[in-house]
């Protein structure tokens, strides 16, 4: 494929540099101190490895396989959740609350989602923090728990308004500030804390050098490896500085899939050199920042172990790159091991026993925890594993425990959750950070920035994705609400992402009369009918201005139709869109550019727009 040729030749001028300035960086291991625990980074002192290792003595062989296991549970509550909660619990997991699953299998970390009920409101989420914590406590070995969630902000977000949205990896590519990366982890991570949440599965340390990735895209940084090293080295510095472990993923880089590993499992067809120079930068940084969790990738890299197992089964890749050649020695964690990519080729009784032979230390959300769970602890007993492995992984585990402070304050207060979630401050350095990243690819004519005078009457129209937490949007009424707020007089009307005939002439009616018309796209492709809309509302002669509210390669695929401007935002959360709207209106300047290069949409070995591209007034 030519853009593959074409991405790889513009990388590969940065990538020697970028992998010297990131093993050159001179930052040892454990770095990043945590406020809340005198011990730091993946070596805890001689004392407290003493106190660690009597504690593991003391442990009996169900409660040490439970300990490497971070499952989900639904509900708000740890023991009383709603009915039907309670159903699809005994359904999946085989036990009624957060507290049996802890009791019964003595799991030593808690996925929370939105989806299953975990995360409705911070004070409901400290309260169930509190209870896994209380859960944990009353074991035989009385051990509190890792809480874990996606919160990489951007498109992947577990917990909502009230707290604090961040722009996501993309945009803080876009902004390029290493300082405001460093804040917005800093921010999210003492949020998370205060919550009771104390591992988040962020940052995304891919590099994104393929514009067709399904899965990672504007989760990623960019496209440059020393950009995106830079920029996970500052949020895993912000993230850990309070209290929160950060986690790097997904090694060893799923940036250039075109397949989802949700779905399928992909194959990285990169030579141990183009590994090298691509992938490792942004991992060999996190290490270098005293990372305290990297997690695995459900993908083949047949040049790194021939064997065609997922990353997450692979004893060459985690334990002969990553533990020796990386010299890494914090917390593995897998990907999802619900994930269609590591199902693939072994059975689900399977992967957990392979994948802590590979080298991991916590096996993440298995489909059936009672099949996994006792999978392990027959390859104890049989001798396929041995009590020893275990115990490798759960000192790891513990240190971290210990680190995170966990042993002497498990609990979080309401008190906390008021202090710290969703300030006021905090609301507005997410604005800042977020008016920084906004980019401006076309301005034809310089119609931008839209004066209230000239450019009053505002039709607002487009795709309206749900939020990702749920609190937010959707996006054609937050940018319409933001530019009434401005001073405009704006509509919305949602024609979402394959408008037909009717809709598309609904928006044409509505345009006739406004001063300009801003479209919302989202992944427009060749065949789009989001191309259709775009060109039939410049047709009418009414400026049209786009804003990509995901992938910012919309731009390609939008020539032709007629637009004046474009903008990307890399997400649809509110911050990012009202950010948008400031641009658009002049009350910001534009100050993003790409961090990825952006192809022809009719030629994919040229490039259209290179990093580094972004337009200002």
């Amino acid at each position: 494929m030519h853009h593959r040729t074409s991405r790889r030749t513009l990388l590969t001028a940065t990538a020697a540099t970028a992998v010297a300035a990131v093993t050159g960086a001179g930052l040892a291991p454990g770095a990043v101190a945590a406020p809340r625990s005198a011990s730091s980074g993946p070596h805890a002192s001689a004392a407290t490895d003493r106190r660690i290792r009597r504690i593991i003595s003391g442990m009996s062989l169900e409660e040490k396989v439970g300990q490497l296991f971070v499952m989900r549970v639904y509900g708000h509550s740890a023991t009383e959740p709603d009915q039907a909660d309670i159903d699809a619990n005994l359904a999946e997991i085989g036990v009624r609350t957060a507290a049996e699953m802890i009791g019964k299998y003595h799991v030593g970390g808690i996925i929370y989602f939105a989806w299953a009920h975990n995360t409705r409101d911070p004070h409901q989420i400290a309260d169930l923090s509190n209870g896994i914590q209380r859960a944990g406590l009353a074991g035989p070995t009385p051990l509190p728990l890792l809480v874990s969630t996606d919160q990489e902000h951007g498109i992947v977000c577990r917990v909502g308004e009230p707290a604090t949205l961040m722009p996501g990896a993309m945009a803080l590519g876009a902004g390029g500030s290493r300082s405001d990366a460093r804040k917005a982890g800093q921010i999210a991570g003492a949020e998370l804390a205060a919550l009771g949440i104390n591992q988040n599965y962020a940052p995304d340390a891919d590099v994104n050098v393929n514009p067709a990735n399904p899965v990672i895209g504007v989760r990623s940084f960019g496209s440059d490896p020393q950009s995106v090293a830079g920029l996970v080295t500052a949020q895993v510095k912000g993230y850990q500085s309070s209290g929160v472990a950060s986690t790097a993923k997904h090694f060893p880089g799923h940036g250039d899939t075109s397949t989802d590993s949700h779905t399928g499992l992909p194959v990285i067809s990169h030579t141990p050199a183009q590994w090298s120079e691509l992938d490792a930068p942004p991992f060999r940084a996190a290490i270098a920042a005293g990372i305290d969790s990297i997690m695995t990738a459900h993908i083949v890299v047949p040049a790194l172990d021939p064997s065609q197992d997922p990353a997450t089964l692979s004893r060459p890749i985690l334990t002969g790159i990553l533990r020796e050649e990386l010299g890494y020695d914090g917390v593995v964690v897998t990907d999802s091991l619900g994930m269609e990519g590591v199902r693939t080729k072994y059975g689900d009784d399977r992967v957990p026993v392979l994948a802590l032979k590979a080298g991991v230390d916590q096996l993440l959300n298995p489909p059936s925890l009672d099949i996994a769970w006792n999978a392990v602890l027959g390859a104890v007993k049989s001798g396929e594993l041995t009590e020893a492995r275990l115990d490798e992984s759960i000192l790891r585990i513990l240190r971290l425990k210990s680190k995170l402070g966990l042993f002497d304050h498990p609990f979080v207060s309401h008190a906390g959750v008021d202090r710290t979630v969703g300030t006021r401050a905090h609301l507005a350095a997410a604005d800042r950070i977020a008016e920084r990243t906004t980019t401006l690819l076309a301005n034809d004519g310089a119609v931008l920035p839209l004066s209230r005078r000239s450019h009053k009457n505002l039709l607002v129209v487009g795709a309206d994705p749900a939020s990702p937490s749920g609190t937010t949007g959707p996006p054609t009424t937050t940018l319409a609400t933001a530019f009434g707020e401005l001073g405009f007089a704006a509509t919305a009307l949602s024609t979402g992402t394959a408008p037909g005939k009717a809709v598309i002439d609904q928006a044409v009616t509505a345009a006739r009369g406004k001063d300009a018309v801003v479209v919302a796209t989202y992944n427009v492709t060749a065949s789009s009918a989001q191309r259709t809309l775009v060109g039939a509302l410049a047709a009418t002669g009414v400026p049209v201005v786009t804003v990509a509210i995901r992938n910012p390669y919309d731009v390609a695929q939008l020539a032709g139709t007629g637009f004046a401007a474009n903008l990307a935002t890399y997400s649809w959360t509110d911050v990012e869109l009202r950010a948008a709207a400031r641009v658009i209106a002049g009350r910001a300047a534009p100050r993003g550019t790409l961090p990825v290069p952006v192809q022809r949409a009719d030629d994919p070995g040229t490039v259209l727009h290179p990093v580094g591209y972004g337009l200002r007034y």
